[in-house]
């Protein structure tokens, strides 16, 4: 058996350098087949591929300077918006504390309280289904 394999190695080392050969010999036909561009049409490919690749620069510059100026104000509002949300609450709740007297802000405190120990309670059975 090991003559046979030893064969078989022979065999396939030839036409492994034959392929190779070919592949060579392949690969110079088709360059000689190439028809290769003229200068003129070379530096009229060429500057057409610059143009368009630098107004497509300058048109993603505009685009991310325009989302950049959005995104840095609408960011900028988002957190005065909570800013001021959690400033009456705060507001509210140093009020509350103070007037024990008045009905009215003690109503309106325990329903607010009500409505986040609700929120939190439904989110801590959320969490305990997932786990």
């Amino acid at each position: 058996m090991p003559k046979k394999e030893v064969k078989n190695n022979k065999k396939d080392k030839k036409e492994s350098s034959k392929n190779k050969k070919s592949f060579f010999k392949d690969f110079k036909a088709e360059l000689k087949r190439v028809v290769w561009p003229t200068p003129k049409q070379l530096i009229n490919n060429t500057v057409a591929v610059i143009t368009i690749v630098l107004i497509t620069a300058a048109i993603v510059f505009v685009l991310d300077l325009a989302f950049e100026s959005l995104n840095k104000y609408g960011v900028d509002k988002v957190k005065e918006a909570i800013t001021q949300i959690d400033e009456t609450t705060t507001n509210e709740s140093t009020n509350n504390t103070s007037t024990e007297g008045n009905t009215s802000t003690e109503n309106t405190t325990s329903d607010e309280n009500v409505t986040v120990e609700d929120n939190t309670t439904s989110n801590e059975t959320t969490e305990n289904n997932v786990q």
